[in-house]
């Protein structure tokens, strides 16, 4: 009778310390970081990969905008519904006239390191975080909708701002029994934590009559409670200006930029 194999006694991994995953994160970290002032070109070049791999990183970090790239990722998900991960690959090729590959090579890695806009910013880098920031400003700049506004304010939490006056204050917002976010901001300022109902900020929202323009002081948004940090946070997220002698008091003490 032979020796009975020990648990986990199998063949030994050639390369015990590599971790496929770990690395491809690194890669797509290393990406996101360049890729804010640098091209697909000029990115692979220095990370000694090629462009299309890239961009598949960039995808995977949801932070490459491009027509093609969400009109192929939407036609999937579409077939995907469906349809096996294979056969909407190809339906998906068939219906843009495309190969495998192309199509293969605007969608996120399936493994690994896909991090969906709702995942915990703690699993992300600092690079991609900002990526995911930037891009959600941007958005909201573009469309003002309460649908924009909320995924910003879902990624800002824990930030710090600066109220009218220059304090400082950041939000959280808590989670229901069912797991959903429920419609409410947590204020922490210093020891005292008070809450700022949703529909404040809608409120505040409709009344920004121009996107970026310059709001003297937080009533003109409008008689309501809570009014002072709404305002600190709809001028970082870039929905109003401040004037000049506010800006200084909301800048102050190393208070980062718009952004």
């Amino acid at each position: 009778m032979g020796e009975i194999r020990k648990p986990g006694g199998g063949r030994k991994k050639l390369k015990p310390k590599y971790d496929a995953g770990k690395n491809l994160k690194e890669q797509m970290d290393a990406a996101v970081s360049l890729y804010k002032n640098k091209s697909l070109q000029a990115i692979a070049d220095t990370l000694s990969l090629n462009p299309i791999k890239v961009r598949k990183l960039l995808i995977t970090a949801e932070v490459y905008e491009s027509d093609i790239a969400e009109t192929v990722h939407h036609t999937f998900h579409k077939y995907r519904e469906t349809q096996s991960y294979k056969d909407a690959i190809l339906s998906t090729a068939s219906e843009f006239k495309l190969s495998k590959a192309s199509v293969t090579s605007y969608l996120p890695y399936k493994k690994g390191v896909y991090y969906r806009s709702t995942t915990s910013t703690e699993k992300i880098s600092i690079g991609a975080e900002r990526q995911r920031r930037y891009r959600a400003m941007k958005k909201l700049r573009a469309a003002p909708t309460e649908e924009n506004l909320w995924e910003v304010i879902l990624m800002y939490q824990k930030v710090r701002f600066k109220t009218y006056s220059g304090l400082p204050f950041s939000y959280e917002i808590r989670k229901g029994r069912n797991g959903a976010y429920t419609k409410e901001l947590w204020i922490d300022r210093r020891e005292n934590s008070k809450s700022l109902a949703w529909s404040s900020v809608e409120l505040a929202l409709d009344n920004v009559k121009e996107v970026g323009a310059v709001v003297d002081r937080p009533k003109a948004l409008g008689d309501i409670r809570g009014v002072t940090y709404i305002y600190g946070m709809f001028y970082r997220f870039g929905l109003i200006n401040v004037p000049d002698n506010v800006k200084q008091k909301m800048n102050k003490s190393g208070c980062a930029s718009k952004g």
